[in-house]
């Protein structure tokens, strides 16, 4: 029951109707039986700084950010951890006494389920499948395993070498070299983690992969394939790689992950990470 007691979460975007953000947090929510509430707050580009400045105004708790403001956002925080400043983008948002502070979990939680192998990542070589801002925070958990190799594929060889360069002074180390696509089936068979950062494949257009067949044929046996992607589910890049031996990881957990990385900083509890899935699930069709 929403009450005059009732604290603020929310996710601000533009669009942001689209977001599943408010299923899974208000089932935690709900499982908890906590005083908050989680809504879709809509911000242009234009409206930021009056959004931020209202949010401070209502006693805003916290927020979520997706596009377009993950990087617009960092001028209005007074404190950014260093992984958001390693990956140059921020998507988690709480009130401290000096301000409002920022983070990135979706690190946290794109490695939560690579946690769940047995694996030596220190002889791991991994690619990641394009250079955009998720690829960002990628290459940042990578890193925290202290994975071998990173290699980061794209099309554009101005873009490639941006790319690297902006993380030579990065407060997360990171070690990453940079190949365009022709090079990929050269890389491929010797790699123990594929990850697709590219929309290719998620809907409408989900009879699309980022790879052919005859390259994800080159895997090796149990080699992780990881697609961000969360809908459809799975994607024919992860159905075409588990056919051919692979260990598939699709999107979902890492978007549940992410959101109860955030939830804990919000509530400082635990949350429960099980109805955050299951509404997931539920709210796009699919079975537990």
């Amino acid at each position: 029951m929403i009450t005059g007691k009732t604290q603020l979460l929310g996710v601000i975007g533009n669009p942001v109707e689209h977001s599943l953000s408010p299923v899974m947090h208000n089932a935690a929510i709900a499982k908890l039986g906590v005083n908050y509430v989680y809504i879709p707050l809509p911000v242009k580009p234009e409206n930021l700084a009056a959004s931020i400045n209202g949010f401070s105004a209502i006693n805003l708790a916290g927020f979520n950010i997706t596009i377009p403001h993950k990087q617009a956002i960092l001028p209005f925080l007074s404190e950014v951890s260093d992984v958001a400043k390693a990956v140059g983008a921020v998507n988690t948002v709480w009130r401290t006494p000096n301000g409002w502070a920022g983070t990135n979990t979706d690190v946290e939680g794109f490695l939560a389920p690579l946690h769940t192998y047995n694996r030596n990542w220190q002889q791991t070589s991994a690619i990641i499948l394009g250079i955009g801002g998720a690829a960002r925070a990628v290459v940042a958990g990578l890193s925290q395993l202290e994975i071998a190799e990173i290699h980061c594929i794209g099309r554009d060889i101005n873009k490639l070498e941006a790319f690297k360069q902006s993380w030579q002074n990065s407060p997360v180390p990171v070690n990453i070299i940079t190949h365009t696509w022709e090079e990929l089936n050269a890389l491929i068979p010797e790699c123990g983690l594929l990850v697709n950062t590219t929309p290719v494949g998620m809907y409408p257009k989900v009879e699309e992969m980022p790879v052919s067949g005859e390259q994800i044929a080159l895997l090796k046996p149990e080699t992780i394939a990881y697609d961000l992607i969360y809908t459809p589910n799975p994607t024919e890049f992860l159905k075409a790689a588990k056919q051919a031996g692979a260990i598939a990881i699709d999107g979902l957990e890492m978007l549940v992950q992410q959101g109860a990385a955030a939830l804990k900083i919000w509530l400082n509890q635990p949350v429960p990470v099980d109805i955050m899935r299951d509404s997931l699930k539920a709210a796009l069709g699919l079975k537990n």
